[in-house]
């Protein structure tokens, strides 16, 4: 994770008190936006540092409520953001995962560099919030998960309080269908338990504990980034799941430790004392009906800064390799299918 401090925003008003107490005050609270926004810390902090760069072209003595205001220019710089993403994600190699977020084991870093973890974050709900348009995830996120008015998230989006309403109510309506709220009540007293007996069972090759363990219709997604080995599509039932776990187990000296992950039961992976993946265990009813693992390297930035480990360079493949998304190696129907598929969101985004 990159570490920014405030005189990297502010170079030009080192003494400023007034904007490093600003910096001071929201950025965490700028920085939950963003993430539950865009669904990457990485991306989030980028957003967030240029929301406060812009404030430095204004006259903070302007600005009746300062949180809104930059709420209001986060937001709009992830939406911004979203529409490009989305014709780039629709050419990744394989499943696209949201970029974890653990709670970090000791006290650093400073509370202000980390993702506050609760329900909204849950890696179930946030690949939900990936399949929405960004005007619905824009009006979701503020009214649903912020609090925001109906009347304060139109004018952000620059629309009308009703458009804004039917948005947030299509938001929620998907979110309502794909994860009923039951998913989301998991005891954090279980948190532990579960994972750690998914590990115990995981490590061992005991069958039994994992069958019983994971749903019948359990789905297993990874995302590799198409750098690292690994299964590039969903994995659906019980039996093929803990065949791929066990084959990545025995691939080689993996070590895997109970962490909570986005709020859920989780599990980290290592190879040699460094970071391979990072596994999200979503649990209904007692059972794992979702494992999201997340090994591409870039994604593990954030949850290794806050470790202070490495990250595994084991199994990743040679650039120019099959599963390269460079310019360079992208099929010659890649771009014009990214400009399609660019325009029809854009335009669909329009009209909402």
């Amino acid at each position: 994770m990159s570490q920014v401090n405030v005189e990297a925003v502010f170079p030009q008003i080192p003494t400023d008190a007034a904007l490093r107490g600003i910096w001071r005050e929201h950025r965490r609270y700028m920085l939950d936006v963003a993430y539950r926004m865009l669904g990457s810390v990485s991306e989030a902090e980028d957003i967030v540092q240029e929301a406060f760069t812009r404030l430095l072209r204004v006259d903070t003595s302007q600005i009746v409520d300062m949180r809104s205001w930059l709420v209001a220019v986060v937001t709009r710089l992830c939406l911004d953001h979203l529409r490009s993403a989305r014709a780039r994600r629709e050419v990744y190699v394989g499943s696209w995962l949201p970029e974890p977020v653990i709670e970090p084991p000791s006290a650093e870093p400073d509370p202000a560099d980390r993702v506050t973890l609760d329900d909204s974050v849950r890696m179930a709900l946030l690949v939900v919030l990936e399949r929405l348009s960004p005007a619905e995830r824009a009006a979701f996120v503020l009214h649903d998960v912020f609090q925001f008015s109906f009347e304060e998230v139109a004018a952000i989006l620059g629309r009308s309080p009703g458009a804004c309403r039917q948005l947030a109510s299509r938001a929620r309506r998907q979110v309502r269908n794909e994860t009923s709220p039951a998913r989301f009540k998991v005891d954090q007293a279980d948190v532990q338990r579960i994972a750690e007996l998914f590990v115990t069972a995981a490590t061992s090759g005991d069958l039994t504990a994992l069958q019983e363990m994971l749903d019948p219709n359990v789905v297993g997604r990874g995302d590799t980034g198409g750098v690292v080995l690994g299964p590039r599509q969903p994995i659906e039932g019980r039996e093929k799941v803990i065949k791929v776990m066990l084959a990545f187990l025995k691939s080689g000296p993996v070590t895997l430790v109970p962490m909570p992950v986005n709020g859920e039961p989780g599990v980290l992976a290592y190879r040699d004392g460094r970071l391979a993946a990072v596994i999200s265990l979503s649990v209904r009813d007692g059972q794992i009906y979702q494992v999201h693992a997340i090994a591409n390297p870039k994604k593990l930035t954030y949850v290794a800064s806050l470790l202070g480990v490495p990250i595994s360079t084991n199994y990743i493949r040679p650039r120019g390799s099959h599963g390269d998304t460079s310019r360079g190696n992208r099929p010659k129907s890649a771009g014009k299918r990214l400009a399609v598929r660019q325009v029809s969101h854009e335009q669909e985004d329009q009209e909402e």
